[in-house]
């Protein structure tokens, strides 16, 4: 979050997850730290889902 806070309004930072932000609650576990994250990252961001079939397929 230091770092965020740092960056703030100066320089753009990317946050790439494999887990859809749905998710992050339950991975989280406490709930009032999942708010200030979604409320420093997810609410002020521009998010891309990506949708469709993996590169790395299972053969």
């Amino acid at each position: 979050m230091e770092m965020k806070e740092d960056r703030h309004g100066q320089n753009a930072l990317i946050i790439a997850s494999q887990l859809p932000v749905t998710n992050w609650y339950d991975l989280i576990g406490e709930e009032t730290i999942a708010d200030a994250i979604f409320d420093r990252l997810v609410h002020t961001s521009h998010r891309i889902e990506l949708k469709g079939d993996r590169l790395r397929k299972k053969r």
